[in-house]
């Protein structure tokens, strides 16, 4: 398994945490930095950047892959009823189809948002490393007494 495939599998796993996505990119972060060498980030963010799609519908399924592919439950769900209920065989199609087509969309949905965290993460790193650091950048608070 390349490294590409890593991160994304790993970006996965931390999108099943419930945190916050600033959350999820700082513990990414920590894992790629010692994981990933900067060759390695700097090819898989260049495969990233021209693999990710910028149509309507893809952001669409990213974003709320869950709102899309609610339809097609509902199309199984009617389905499965009509079948059972009218006692039509060819009401099963409707579900299995509906089924399939939920399942898909969800995973397509998932597997865009894994790589927008993960781009997200890599362009993290790349701006903290191109940012001198300081040791004193908090602002001094005022007396308050």
């Amino acid at each position: 398994m390349g490294q590409y495939e890593r991160l994304i599998l790993m970006a996965e796993d931390e999108l099943t945490q419930y945190s916050t996505d600033a959350r999820k990119i700082e513990k990414l972060r920590q894992k790629i930095g010692l994981s990933v060498t900067a060759a390695e980030q700097r090819q898989v963010k260049e495969t990233l950047v021209a693999e990710m799609p910028k149509d309507f519908l893809s952001l669409l399924v990213e974003k709320q892959r869950q709102t899309v592919a609610l339809p097609f439950w509902g199309i199984a769900g009617l389905g499965l009823l009509l079948g059972i209920a009218l006692a039509q065989p060819a009401d099963y199609i409707a579900t299995v189809v509906g089924t399939a087509l939920a399942i898909a969309l969800q995973k397509w949905g998932w597997n865009l948002q894994a790589k927008r965290l993960v781009l997200q993460t890599l362009e993290d790193i790349e701006e903290r490393t191109q940012k001198p650091m300081t040791e004193n950048t908090a602002t001094p608070k005022s007396d308050r007494s």
